[in-house]
Order: C-alpha cells, then sequence, then structure tokens
C-alpha cells in the first residue's frame, strides 16, 4: 500500500491517518494512545522495583534462619538484614539495571544484576574489613547467593510474563521504519517473524523515487517520503523511529529528524549494518568535531578465556558426580528398551577444525547410520544439516531423553576433556563443515558447547540460517555473564521440552 502520491509532492503531502489503513485500525494495540507505552514501562520498572526488593527480603530471612536457626546472634544482624534490601535497590539502580534500554529484551540487563551482585559482595568485604566487624560467613554467602538469584529469577519470570502479553499483541513498541524499499521489507519481515522483541512495524517512508512501486516491494503502509517522517510518525500514533542505511538521510537531515521526534517525545534507532556486533564493542569517539564509531575487536583469548575453561572444568566434574545415578537410571532404561550399546560416540569438529569424538545416549537403533542414506529426501532442515520431526530410526526412550536433552548429559566428559564447553556453538560433522562458505567457518575459532544461543531461542524449530546467525553473534560477543544467562535460559528451556526432535 502506498498514499498514492507523486514524487514531486511526497515531502509535503497530507500524512494520511491509521484509520485509513483498516489492516492497522482493527487491533486493540493500534487503539492505543502514544501515552500507553509509556505507562506500561513504568508499571514494569515498579514491578522491578518490588522484584528486587522482595528478593532481598527473602534473601536475608532465609539466611538469617539457615545460618543461625535459634542459636545467639548480635542484635545488630537485625538491622543489617534491614538495610540491605534498599542498598541493593540503590547498587541496581547505579549499575543502570532499571533504564528503559536494557530492559525488555536482550541479556545486558542481567549482566548489570550480576555486576550489582560483585558490587555488593567487595562492598560488604570493604565494610566488615574497615569496621574490623566479624561477621558471620555463612550468612554473608547466602545473603549476597540467594539476593542475586533471587533478583535474576524474578526479571526473567516477569519477562517471561512481558513476552506472553506481546504474543497477544499488548505492550509493543509501534515502529516506522525509513530507508530503501528492499531493506524496509527485509527487516520488516525479520521483525514479524518473532514478537519478543517488542517492534511492531505500522509503516514505513522511503525516498521520493520509490513510492510509486512500493506496493510490490514494501508490505506495510508507506506514509510518504523520507522528508515527512516526523510528522509520519505523530500521525501514524509511532512511538519509535527506525532509521536504516540510506544515502538520502545524511547529517543535517538526520539532525532535524531527531528535533522534531524529540518534540513529540518519539524515540529514534538509527540502524547499523554491523550485524550481531554487541553495544560493548561499540564506542562512539569525538574525532575533530565529528563522532567516529570504534569497534573492537572480539575478546577471544586472554585471561576471560582461562576463567571460563576453569569455571567448564569445574561445573562439568560437580555435574558428573552428582547426576551419577541419573547417568546409571538412564542407561538402564536404553538397555531395556532396544538393547544394544548405551552411549553413541561420533565424530565432530572442534575449534579450529580439529576432530574429537563427542559422547550422547543413544536414542536411535542401532542400524540408523545405516539407513541414513535412504532417508535422505525427507530432510526437513537444510541441506548441510539432517533433521526429521519424526525421524523412525529414533527410539521410545529417545524421544523422551531428547525432548528433555537428557541425551546430551554424557558430553559433560568432552567438556572435562577439554574438547567441548558448557556454552558455544553447536558441534558440526566434518561433512558440514565442507559445506560451509567462509564466513560460517567464523564459528570455529571458539570450542563448541552443549548448549548456545540457538538451542534457547527456538531449537530445531530455527531454520539453519538463524541458527547459525545466532552462533556468531554468541563467538562475537562472548562474556561470562552472557554463558551465565544463557546456562539459565537452557534450564528453562529444557524444563518445557519445546523446539527439540
Amino acid at each position: 500500500m502506498t498514499t498514492g502520491t507523486t514524487a514531486g509532492n511526497a515531502d509535503t503531502q497530507d500524512i494520511p491517518k491509521i484509520a485509513d489503513h483498516p489492516d492497522l485500525a482493527g487491533g486493540d494495540i493500534w487503539a492505543r494512545g502514544h501515552a500507553d507505552r509509556w505507562m506500561w514501562e513504568a508499571r514494569y520498572v515498579k514491578l522491578l522495583l518490588i522484584i528486587d526488593f522482595g528478593a532481598t527480603l527473602l534473601a536475608t530471612l532465609a539466611a538469617f534462619v539457615l545460618r543461625f536457626q535459634g542459636a545467639a546472634y548480635a542484635n545488630w544482624y537485625l538491622a543489617l538484614s534491614a538495610l540491605i534490601p534498599p542498598v541493593w535497590v540503590g547498587l541496581l539502580a547505579l549499575t543502570h539495571a532499571y533504564e528503559r534500554r536494557v530492559l525488555f529484551v536482550g541479556g545486558e540487563e542481567y549482566q548489570r544484576v550480576l555486576r550489582a551482585g560483585v558490587r555488593l559482595t567487595v562492598g560488604m568485604a570493604l565494610a566488615s574489613y574497615v569496621a574490623k566487624a566479624d561477621l558471620a560467613r555463612g550468612y554473608l554467602l547466602l545473603v549476597l547467593v540467594l539476593t542475586t538469584a533471587l533478583s535474576l529469577a524474578g526479571r526473567f519470570a516477569l519477562r517471561k510474563v512481558l513476552h506472553r502479553a506481546r504474543r497477544r499483541g499488548a505492550c509493543m513498541h509501534r515502529v516506522l521504519v525509513l530507508g530503501h524499499a528492499p531493506a524496509v521489507a527485509q527487516l520488516t519481515s525479520q521483525l514479524h517473524r518473532r514478537y519478543h522483541h517488542g517492534l511492531q512495524v505500522i509503516g514505513a517512508c522511503l525516498p521520493a523515487d520509490q513510492l510509486a512501486g512500493a506496493a510490490r516491494t514494501v508490505d506495510v503502509p508507506v506514509f510518504g517520503a523520507l522528508g515527512a517522517a516526523a510528522n509520519s510518525a505523530a500521525a501514524a500514533g509511532a512511538d519509535t523511529v527506525m532509521v536504516l542505511s540510506c544515502p538520502e538521510l545524511d547529517g543535517p537531515m538526520l539532525r532535524r529528524l531527531a528535533w522534531e521526534l524529540e518534540r513529540d517525545d518519539i524515540d529514534l534507532i538509527v540502524s547499523s549494518s554491523l550485524v550481531d556486533t554487541a553495544g560493548d564493542r561499540i564506542t562512539v569517539r569525538p574525532v575533530d568535531g565529528l563522532p567516529m564509531m570504534h569497534i573492537e575487536h572480539p575478546r577471544l583469548s586472554g585471561g576471560r578465556r582461562l576463567i571460563k575453561s576453569v569455571f567448564d572444568v569445574s561445573v562439568a566434574a560437580l555435574l558428573l558426580v552428582l547426576l551419577a545415578p541419573v547417568f546409571a537410571a538412564i542407561a538402564v532404561i536404553i538397555k531395556l528398551d532396544s538393547g544394544g550399546p548405551v552411549f553413541f560416540r561420533q565424530v565432530r569438529v572442534a575449534r579450529g577444525g580439529e576432530m574429537f569424538r563427542m559422547y550422547k545416549f543413544r536414542t536411535m537403533h542401532a542400524d540408523a547410520e545405516a539407513r541414513l542414506a535412504a532417508m535422505r529426501e525427507q530432510n526437513e532442515f537444510s541441506e548441510v544439516l539432517f533433521k526429521i520431526r519424526d525421524d523412525p530410526r529414533v527410539t521410545r526412550s529417545g524421544r523422551f531423553l531428547r525432548r528433555y536433552s537428557l541425551d546430551e548429559l554424557p558430553q559433560l566428559l568432552n567438556v572435562l576433556l577439554g574438547e567441548m564447553s558448557l556454552v558455544g556453538p553447536r558441534p558440526p560433522l566434518p561433512d558440514e563443515v565442507e559445506q560451509y562458505p567462509q564466513d560460517m567457518r567464523r564459528r570455529l575459532v571458539v570450542r563448541p558447547g552443549m548448549t548456545g544461543l540457538w538451542q534457547v531461542s527456538g531449537r530445531s524449530d530455527l531454520s539453519w540460517e538463524d541458527s547459525v546467525r545466532l552462533d556468531l553473534r554468541y563467538v562475537e560477543n562472548w562474556s561470562l555473564t552472557m554463558d551465565l544467562v544463557i546456562l539459565m535460559r537452557t534450564a528453562m528451556v529444557v524444563m518445557r521440552g519445546a523446539g527439540a526432535y
């Protein structure tokens, strides 16, 4: 749909109202005013404050009961327990954990909570040293761990509530996109595939010479040319304007647009062509009065990698000990169900193209590999990766193990041997790597993982292209905090059992 305006008067045209487009006027989300966005965001932040304060109260109460259990204690522990909740909320505020730009989507919010937890730990340790207070270490440890864990869990649960609301069309940001028609169409298609990010494209503004043929390319209403963007946003009820790479939008024009949007309190987003580059790698520095974007290289080695390796080995060793009874039970189930070997071993490609033998619990019949060639035509995934939703080679016990990812547990042995990591890209088969284009080989610069971004973003329901894109995003933006967030999300995804087959 276009406004039917010629290129000659596109920048000065009458802006169509949202009611002129019946496909957008029907849903209740479009009927809400611009102020509604501020209402639900303010309500969200208030709930976060309640969650964080309540998490700390629960943590201090639990620590007090578990540590002392009726034993004698100094009365000032009560004062300390009452002081920790407001201090925790204040630390979160200082860490900017309540800012809108880090809430609602992405892992930055969780990273800031973890940073606040570290600061609280260091602060209480320093305070006890300076005051020469003999703090009960058990009490202190319980408070710090429980406070951080409960705040993370509460924020995660609240975000899931938000995602359910967005699935119904509520709590969305109404976006007007500016750019060339093909780029607008591609972005619109990508944003409309998923709902959790909260961005709903309600229209577009294009260069004047592209208006006539816009209906063949863009499947959202076109409100006019780029020069009418600010008025179009106000008329359409947009609360966000997103600018794609577009030569027609030069510096002065973009600056004027920002001033005009400021008048109506409409957010401005400028899309970067640097796909999947995290914000902490991007720094804007002035050079002779000009803002220049500096891109740091991803940190793929050094001390943080050593910490990751130590963390992986320690957690894998602990889990192998704790899960020994589970391993034994699964082994018995596999033997009773289909006989044959308990473990399945397969050659995979590790970091740098090295080969290793990956372990899994066997979920298929013993002749599954021999039957693979005859089933190639039934592949439902991609030319590179073979997957069938109802694979007849999978055993009854195998379907259960796959649904809850229990078949992946033996890979803890690979982690312990240093061949894999707890979190990382999916370990590919050698014949898959042979089909990789050059860009995709970037996945091999880090150790493969038991879980990763694509596993917590849809598992086998994702397309091959989406899974590769998520793996590359992980490689480019790795951090230990991201690993912790992915592990937490993995636990939730596995419990639901969705997207695995």
